[in-house]
């Protein structure tokens, strides 16, 4: 059975959410990780959404540098996937595993709403059930989610294929830079999203008109893992 580790951070408020889906609809092994000593053989790891630590100084910028991302930056040099979700997304960017930035929205506001995303690329241990350009209706919940990314490194990024999602380009809802919605780092085995795929996973919680294929990401990552 595959199994999974959610990162738990004072602030985080999505791992519930995340720990709910995989256990009920995906039926695999999971837990929460509250320190580094917890970590021990996963498969995949989780970082959820939220407000760590108060989003104090930037979004995510104190969880970077806990010893727990420093075991967890050890599992992505050993390829092991790991998956950043909104202040997960956030977390990865300030840690270094991902490159950019991601500040406060182009409006200044918070933004809570439905919205439609691209997969762009769908050869990573995220999208792989995905097919390319599909559409995938999903929610974002975010104040701070503007990518932003210097040319240079945005070029690279764009020839290395790393951009994973986008924001329909009718509807940005935050700036982004290229609509980017999700990247991944080079070797594919790191992504960061701002939407929430937890959230769009259950009929339960999908308004009327909107479909639950946001939990194609998850049931990609365990396609990917049980690959060997």
């Amino acid at each position: 059975m595959v199994k999974i580790g959610i990162t738990v951070f004072p602030g985080s408020n999505c791992d519930r959410d995340v720990y709910n889906i995989f256990k009920a609809k995906l039926n695999c092994n999971i837990s929460y990780i509250e320190d580094k000593n917890k970590i021990k053989n996963f498969d995949a790891i989780i970082i959820p959404g939220g407000f760590t630590y108060g989003d104090r100084l930037r979004a995510g910028a104190i969880a970077a540098h806990s010893p727990l991302m420093d075991k967890i930056k050890e599992m992505a040099e050993n390829e092991v996937p790991i998956l950043g979700i909104c202040n997960g997304f956030q977390i990865l960017v300030e840690s270094g595993l991902l490159p950019g930035a991601l500040i406060h929205n182009k409006n200044l506001k918070f933004i809570c709403r439905w919205i439609d995303v691209i997969v762009t690329n769908n050869e990573t241990p995220f999208t792989n059930l995905y097919e390319r350009y599909q559409k995938i209706s999903i929610p974002i919940a975010h104040g701070e989610g503007q990518y932003v990314i210097d040319k240079q490194t945005y070029t690279e990024v764009k020839n290395n294929n790393q951009i994973i999602m986008k924001y329909d380009e009718r509807d940005n809802p935050n700036g982004s830079i290229d609509n980017i919605a999700a990247i991944c780092n080079l070797k594919g085995n790191v992504m960061g999203m701002m939407p929430h795929p937890e959230r769009a996973s259950d009929d339960d919680l999908t308004p009327y008109g909107f479909s639950t294929n946001a939990i194609y990401v998850f049931k990609s990552l365990i396609k990917y893992v049980n690959r060997f």
